[in-house]
């Protein structure tokens, strides 16, 4: 198990350092210059000239290159253009956002999406089994932002049920310390303000959660539907044990690859793509963050955002490859 972790964690510094590069690529790619952005359109050649010098804009483009992977190699994502605040003291706060957002979301997603697809498979042909798959194949061409509206006007405005906006009450904040609310709360002692984040989570949660687990439901049902008609699974029945034992334990231990490939790419691809679950809900995520600094052209911000997003995505892919072996180990030789 030990040589096989590590394998696959050399494998992975071609991979970070080629996406270092890329990313690194295409932003000096994209048209616009950053001086000029910050200046504004009336600035002069000279004061355009100077502040490239200032940046290092105008320094070749693998000097740049190398400065921008010796600051990485020390954790330091640099400076913003646009603020001159430190860039991860100042996206620390955004990125937890995001990831307590996605953990809520996959969660909801996982929980609903596999008991769906078990059960499904166990009933097949039924109404349940019916049912259920018509409401994932909704939910799979359900576009996110007609979604949260829709859960906006009727369970925050009309019925009241939750809060439509932001992450907790501004008026009775707590002291951030990990920036993870539910865990801020808990740490300040305040289950009231707990419950009011839960609350500010849910709806966004479940919209951003809605199209994972409509995939998981759909993928653990196929899969779930070929391992119950094993050999084996009729002779651990004709033993007389429990359905339920032989559904969930026999039978969805021996699925479980397939869905959890699933579940890590959607994990690693709700951490990018919560834009418009974040803006919908006024969530202050990763998503926005980057968003704002495209505007301004500000190419610190928007490298670190990218590289962030996609080493956390490289990483739960390490997870589930090392998941794999754990569950079959027949996978690690």
């Amino acid at each position: 198990m030990l040589a096989y972790t590590i394998r696959r964690v050399l494998m992975l510094i071609p991979v970070l350092i080629g996406m270092s590069l890329i990313t690194f690529s295409i932003i000096h790619l994209i048209p616009g210059n950053p001086a000029q952005t910050i200046l504004g359109e009336q600035a002069t050649p000279q004061a355009i000239e100077q502040l490239e010098e200032q940046l290092g804009l105008n320094e070749p483009y693998f000097v740049q290159y190398g400065e921008y992977m010796m600051s990485l190699l020390q954790g330091d994502l640099g400076q913003s253009l646009r603020t001159n605040a430190d860039i991860t003291n100042e996206m620390w706060p955004f990125l937890a956002a995001t990831i307590e957002l996605t953990l809520f979301a996959m969660i909801f997603a996982v929980v609903v999406g596999v008991n769906a697809g078990i059960i499904s498979a166990w009933k097949q042909n039924s109404i349940f089994d019916y049912t259920s798959m018509l409401i994932a194949l909704i939910g799979v061409s359900m576009p996110i932002f007609w979604l949260g509206l829709m859960q906006q006007w009727i369970f925050a405005q009309e019925l009241g049920w939750f809060p439509a906006f932001g992450r907790g009450n501004p008026r009775d904040p707590v002291e951030t310390v990990t920036y993870f609310y539910l865990v801020d709360t808990l740490l300040a002692g305040r289950p009231d303000q707990f419950f009011t984040s839960l609350g500010h989570l849910v709806l966004p949660g479940v919209a951003l959660g809605t199209i994972p687990m409509a995939i998981i439901a759909r993928m653990t049902r196929s899969s779930m539907l070929e391992v119950l008609r094993s050999d084996y699974i009729r002779t651990v029945e004709a033993k007389g044990i429990h359905h339920l034992s032989v559904v969930y334990r026999h039978g969805f231990k021996n699925a479980v690859i397939p869905v959890l490939t699933v579940v890590g790419l959607q994990t690693g691809t709700l951490l990018g793509g919560a834009i418009l679950t974040e803006t919908i809900f006024s969530w202050p995520g990763i998503g926005r963050y980057v968003y704002e600094a495209i505007g301004t052209r500000d190419y610190p911000v928007i490298q670190s955002g990218i590289l962030v997003i996609a080493f956390m995505f490289v990483m739960i892919n390490l997870i589930v490859d090392l998941l794999y072996s754990y569950i079959d180990p027949r996978i690690k030789y």
